[in-house]
């Protein structure tokens, strides 16, 4: 795209945000909606499934668009996915269960990856790798912005209007970025060559889809050592094993093996991979911790949440204009990485008495920390090969990083839910030698404190409270107080998990090669693949 004037680039940039932000703002205004949609859906056993199932999909359609585009073009692209998207957003307002809302929630994923895919590969066609920094910065602060604005009013809505209206109330959006990207993006006359690697594209999608559903019921749908989990877990080996020798003998191959000779290439997007699974610690559990623990509504946790992605767009911003002004990137990347290290730390401090203002530091720093850091490694890559791959190197970089995000939300799920059982055991004894002094209709009420679910649902818990008699009300405190024990001390097990994953990506970026990112005067070179 070297023939469009700057006007235009800045026109199509406008497009690609509209888009960005569109699905952006749908993903994350679930974050603080989800805790109160799932108490009257119902499957808290199955809530991580609707993170899951987002990324899975998403993952998939991620690095098939990254091929597909290079050799059609973005454009049609971002237009499927945003249609795709919208559609499964429609669709998710009219859940009727668990399953239902998972299900929608995983189609609109396809089109979250189609237009994430194309949107962040935009951004190297149109710009130099050493311009690409204040652009990767403008488009994280998109997230950030949406991280802003969507948990805020997600609260808002399940709080005062029906939840359904989550899902539905950015659809017009969708037609005003669907409008833009086809009246401003440029089509692309297909590559000449170039084949569609089908058998490929199966099987890279048949190794994921094994590996994360293997991640995702071990530990919680079946045990980890149980012939279900080996089964997934051996038909994804057996998966990876037929795709490497399908791409070494395709000719137009959907992922590039060779690329991965590229040491850079390699750690970066092995970085990415685990930045994936330590982010979304904070992303989708501290506002478990908020409603469930510190008693806080649902939009009073959005207020909360928001310092985290501040940080993210203030870092953002600063970030991308440091590494466009000089050109290198790594210890920004050992900084920021280190600062959210130190802010999941301290998140996994945190209990009962925690206060909000220092809840709020704690989700500063891990922001902040992201946002300096993680936006380095989609440059890293994008620099690292020739421009003719840069669909399929910017979708591989999306893709770890999904993954990586997918694996995460599994294991630290099953470290919920074990954590959870050894304590609810022992709510469950002192609830059998407490009940035996109070009438059995009584107990069949403090019965119900045994599900960790009611304590995302505040109105009954006063319900039940209302309803006892005053000499059994300590009791009920007594058992209320034990539940959010219970919760803190799963939800502590989780931060420090997510802790020393984000320290392993420290410790990694110590060996990432650093290369001088290209200016636009020397992107004419265009370096070729080691």
């Amino acid at each position: 795209m070297e023939h469009l004037s700057h006007k235009e680039k800045i026109a199509i940039m406008i497009a690609i945000i509209a888009a960005m932000f569109f699905a952006a703002v749908n993903q994350t205004i679930v974050g603080n909606a989800l805790p109160k949609i799932v108490s009257e859906l119902g499957g808290l056993d199955y809530y991580s499934w609707v993170f899951t199932i987002y990324m899975l999909t998403s993952s998939i359609t991620t690095i098939l668009a990254g091929k597909l585009s290079d050799i059609y073009g973005r454009k049609p692209f971002i237009i499927i996915g945003i249609i795709i998207f919208s559609i499964g957003a429609l669709l998710a307002g009219t859940s009727k269960d668990i399953f239902q809302l998972i299900a929608y929630r995983g189609f609109q994923g396809l089109g979250a990856g189609l237009i994430m895919s194309a949107a962040f590969t935009a951004v190297g066609d149109l710009f130099a790798p050493r311009e690409r920094g204040k652009w990767q910065g403008a488009m994280s602060a998109v997230f950030g912005v949406s991280s802003v604005f969507g948990p805020t009013l997600g609260g808002y809505i399940v709080d005062n209007l029906e939840w359904k209206w989550v899902f539905w109330v950015f659809l017009p959006l969708g037609i005003v970025a669907l409008v833009l990207i086809s009246k401003l993006y440029p089509s692309k006359q297909k590559s000449q060559g170039e084949k569609v690697d089908y058998i490929g594209s199966l099987f890279l999608t048949s190794t994921i889809v094994f590996t994360l559903l293997g991640f995702s019921w071990a530990g919680t749908k079946y045990d980890w050592d149980s012939t279900q989990i080996i089964g997934l877990f051996g038909a994804a080996i057996v998966s990876l094993m037929i795709f490497i020798f399908v791409e070494r003998k395709a000719t137009s191959p959907i992922l590039p093996l060779f690329l991965f000779k590229n040491g850079i290439f390699t750690i970066s997007n092995v970085i990415g991979f685990v930045i994936g699974v330590s982010m979304f610690g904070g992303v989708m559990y501290v506002p478990y911790f908020i409603q469930g623990v510190l008693g806080y509504s649902a939009t009073h946790s959005s207020f909360l949440t928001m310092s985290m992605t501040l940080g993210l767009v203030f870092a953002s911003a600063i970030g991308g204009q440091i590494i466009t002004k000089t050109g290198k990137y790594k210890i920004q990347a050992i900084i920021g990485l280190c600062i959210s290290t130190l802010g999941l730390f301290l998140l996994s401090t945190m209990d009962k008495e925690t206060s909000q203002y220092l809840l709020v530091f704690y989700m500063v720093l891990v922001g902040f920390g992201l946002g300096i850091g993680m936006t380095v490694f989609t440059l890293t890559v994008q620099n690292a090969v020739d421009q003719k791959y840069l669909g399929v190197a910017t979708a591989s970089s999306q893709l770890f990083r999904s993954v990586g995000g997918t694996v995460g939300v599994a294991i630290m799920g099953t470290v919920l839910n074990s954590r959870m059982k050894e304590k609810m055991i022992e709510l469950t004894q002192h609830a059998k030698s407490s009940n035996a002094a109070v009438p059995p209709e009584v107990a069949g009420k403090l019965e119900a404190l045994k599900n960790p679910q009611l304590l995302l649902n505040h109105e009954k818990l006063h319900e039940i409270k209302a309803t006892l008699p005053a000499e059994i009300v300590p009791l009920f405190d007594k058992m209320f107080a034990f539940l959010q024990d219970a919760l803190t001390f799963a939800l502590s097990g989780v931060f420090i998990f997510v802790t020393f994953t984000m320290l392993v990506a420290v410790v990694l970026t110590f060996f990432l090669k650093e290369v001088p990112l290209r200016s636009a005067a020397e992107r004419v070179a265009k370096s070729k693949v080691s």
